[in-house]
């Protein structure tokens, strides 16, 4: 990546562009403490004399079997920390997951809530998020199958599995170590950083005042 790229990003001049039917879509590349991030796309074409590369060509570079997403906190009007998820190949959720984070299909987590805390203050608990539509989430691909594991470790990542098709863009986070043989299954996806961001959503009164305020994926992995 050549200095005149990275001072681009510096200033927030660098986008990836994505056309279709709809018209023209962007999203911020910016570099952040050595991390180039790809945010989630807008429906907005970018800022006159932007540096643009094509999404296709961003994301295609990309090694598919260690992919890191960031999701970023907010509640009580500030953001407050940002979480970063491994996710593990050869999973279809992992695969959605990426999509969502994203938003090359047109739907996002982004402005989303958090809308549930599972096990509130005892082994278990977790934060349930992920309901784009505001009336359950419905996957936008099918991800029953794949190479799922089970965890009973906070920061684990997984998908809900209320039903296959209703709900299936709804995911967990699992914020304390379950005891005894209770872990969950259907996981996708580690918090390698960020678990006390998701701790804190967790004991904030109102966890459905949690909102993800932007997503995306990391490019240098």
């Amino acid at each position: 990546m050549s200095q005149r790229i990275k001072t681009l990003m510096k200033h927030g001049l660098v986008f990836a562009v994505q056309e279709d039917q709809g018209g023209i879509r962007s999203s911020r590349i910016t570099l952040q403490n050595d991390q180039i991030y790809m945010h989630c796309l807008w429906d907005q074409p970018p800022p006159p004399h932007a540096h643009t590369l094509q999404v296709s060509e961003v994301l295609g570079a990309m090694d598919p079997s260690s992919t890191l997403v960031h999701l970023d906190l907010a509640w009580g009007g500030s953001t407050r920390g940002r979480v970063h998820i491994r996710l593990s190949p050869n999973t279809p959720a992992a695969r959605q997951f990426v999509l969502l984070c994203t938003g090359q299909t047109g739907v996002s987590y982004r402005n989303t809530k958090l809308h549930d805390v599972w096990y509130k203050g005892r082994p278990r608990e977790c934060v349930v998020g992920g309901d784009y539509e505001g009336k359950g989430g419905a996957g936008i691909i099918d991800i029953r199958g794949g190479q799922y594991r089970q965890s009973g470790r906070a920061g684990a990542v997984w998908w809900c599995w209320y039903d296959a098709a209703a709900t299936a863009a709804q995911f967990g986070i699992t914020t304390r170590d379950c005891e005894g043989d209770l872990p969950f299954p259907n996981v996708f996806g580690e918090v390698v950083s960020g678990l006390e961001v998701v701790r804190a959503a967790a004991n904030h009164s109102d966890i459905t005042q949690v909102t993800v305020v932007d997503c995306g994926i990391v490019l240098n992995q």
